[in-house]
C-alpha cells in the first residue's frame, strides 16, 4: 500500500473518531450532576408496630395514615440499586435520653403487649441516635447513627466503584407537648455529625465542599463555572447534606465559614456563596424552577411522593413531573410496593432500574 493511500486512511480514521467518540471518552464526560438516581426517604425507618398505630390514630388518624411505610435494611437498599439515602439524627450526647419511647410505656400500663425494643441498650450509649419520632415512631434498622455509617462503610467497600451515595441529614430537635423533650442541635452539636461521619469515612470516601470549590472563591463559583466533580473521579464515595433551613445551617456554618473543612453540604438558595445543592420537595409546584436550576449547574433533590398519599391512589403524576424536572436525586418510599396497605405502586425508572444518565445527556 502506497504512503498516499496510508495518509487517507489516517485522515478517514481521525475524522470516524472525532465524530464518533469512545465510549470510555463519554464516560469520562459525565460529571456526578449528570446523572439521576433514585432513592429512599426516612430510609432507616422499620414500620410501627400496630399496638402503636393504635395509640396514634386514637389521637391524630391523618398522622396515622402518614407514617404507614417502612423500609427494609440501608445495605439491601443500596444492594438493590439505591444511591440516595437520608438519615435523621437526634442529639444526645450523654445518651439515654430515648431509652424509654412514652408509646410503649403506655402499653406496659396498659397490660398490652409489644414487641421487644432496644435490647442491646443501643440508646444508653452516647451519641447521635437514629429514628424518626421520638416516643411514637422509634423503631429504626440502626438505633445509632454511627452503626448506619459502618454498615454503609462496610458496603461500600464491598463495592469499591460503585455510583456515590448522596446522604441527607435532618438534625432533629423540634418538640411536641407531652413527648421527650429534645435537646437542641447547637452549633458544636451540628459539628459533632461531621464528627461521628469522619470516624467512620476517611476523607478519600467522601465529596466534601472543599473538593468540590478547588480554587474557587467559593462552593457557588465552582458549581456554576467548573462544575461537579467528573463521575468516574468519585465513585465509591459518599456526598452528605444539611437538609435544614437557615437557622441551623448559620449555626453549622459559624463552625465551617464558607464550609471550609466541612464534610455537609447545606441547603441554601441560589445565590448565597454555600449553595450548591437543594432541597425542592415538590416537583409539580416548582418543576419549571428545578429545570432552570439543574440547567444552571445545581444539583437538585426532589420527592416522588409523600406522605403515603401518592402509593394509595397509584398516582404517578408527582414521579413523572420530577423526572422531567431533570432533579438529579428522587426520593420515594416506595422503590418496592408497599408491605403495609395493598398497592401497586412502585418507584423506579425503565427495566426497574433506580439510576440512569439524564435524558438529555
Amino acid at each position: 500500500m502506497n504512503s498516499v493511500k496510508l495518509l487517507i486512511i489516517g485522515v478517514i480514521t481521525a475524522v470516524i473518531a472525532a465524530c464518533n467518540p469512545s465510549k470510555e471518552h463519554n464516560t469520562e464526560a459525565i460529571r456526578l450532576n449528570d446523572i439521576q438516581v433514585i432513592g429512599s426517604h426516612n430510609s432507616y425507618k422499620i414500620g410501627i408496630e400496630p399496638e402503636v398505630m393504635a395509640l396514634i390514630a386514637k389521637k391524630d388518624s391523618s398522622t396515622a395514615v402518614a407514617l404507614a411505610y417502612d423500609h427494609i435494611p440501608l445495605n439491601e437498599q443500596l444492594e438493590l440499586g439505591l444511591r440516595n439515602l437520608e438519615l435523621d439524627v437526634f442529639h444526645d450526647p450523654n445518651g439515654g435520653r430515648y431509652s424509654h419511647p412514652k408509646a410503649l410505656e403506655k402499653l406496659d400500663s396498659a397490660g398490652i403487649p409489644h414487641l421487644p425494643f432496644d435490647e442491646a441498650g443501643k440508646l444508653n450509649k452516647a451519641g447521635l441516635k437514629l429514628f424518626h419520632v421520638q416516643d411514637i415512631d422509634f423503631r429504626s434498622h440502626h438505633l445509632l447513627f454511627k452503626d448506619a455509617l459502618n454498615e454503609l462503610s462496610n458496603w461500600s467497600y464491598s463495592h469499591p466503584d460503585h455510583t456515590p451515595v448522596i446522604i441527607l441529614i435532618n438534625a432533629k430537635d423540634g418538640n411536641t407537648p407531652q413527648m421527650t423533650p429534645t435537646l437542641p442541635f447547637t452549633a458544636a452539636a451540628l459539628d459533632s455529625i461531621d464528627k461521628e461521619i469522619r470516624s467512620v469515612f476517611p476523607m478519600e470516601k467522601l465529596i466534601t465542599p472543599d473538593l468540590v470549590r478547588g480554587e474557587h472563591a467559593s462552593l457557588e463559583e465552582a458549581v456554576l463555572a467548573e462544575g461537579w466533580p467528573i463521575l468516574e473521579d468519585v465513585k465509591g464515595r459518599f456526598l452528605f447534606v444539611l437538609d435544614e433551613k437557615e437557622e441551623k445551617n448559620n449555626r453549622y456554618l459559624s463552625v465551617h465559614p464558607n464550609l471550609e473543612d466541612a464534610v455537609l453540604f447545606v441547603n441554601v438558595k441560589e445565590g448565597n456563596p454555600n449553595a450548591g445543592f437543594r432541597i425542592i420537595n415538590d416537583p409539580i409546584a416548582n418543576h419549571d424552577y428545578i429545570k432552570d436550576l439543574v440547567t444552571k449547574g445545581y444539583m437538585i433533590r426532589t420527592r416522588a411522593d409523600a406522605g403515603t398519599k401518592e402509593a394509595r391512589n397509584n398516582d404517578y403524576n408527582r414521579f413523572e413531573k420530577a423526572k422531567s424536572s431533570s432533579a438529579q436525586v428522587i426520593s420515594t418510599d416506595y422503590y418496592i410496593p408497599s408491605s403495609l396497605f395493598k398497592s401497586d405502586y412502585k418507584v423506579a425508572f425503565k427495566e426497574n432500574g433506580y439510576e440512569r444518565l439524564q435524558p438529555n445527556k
